[in-house]
């Protein structure tokens, strides 16, 4: 069975992949790094393994791959 993607915070991802805060959201802008998952009225995150995608190679990234049909 497959397990749940987990949706982390900006400080993980900022951990994850060096990236400072800035370049993260200069990145989501060009549409060079996953955008984030709107999880309440104030809060955001990042599905896990968008970031995880993202961080084994960043130059073949690109939006919606590697994901279900369905989005989730």
């Amino acid at each position: 069975m497959r397990q749940p993607d987990r949706i982390i915070r900006l400080n993980t991802v900022l951990d994850r992949t060096g990236l400072s805060r800035s370049t993260i959201y200069r990145k989501i802008a060009e549409g060079t790094f996953p955008p984030q998952v709107r999880i309440s009225v104030n809060g955001a995150g990042w599905r896990e393994s968008d970031i995880n995608r993202w961080v084994a190679n960043p130059v073949a990234w690109r939006p919606g791959s590697g994901r279900d049909l369905d989005g989730v």
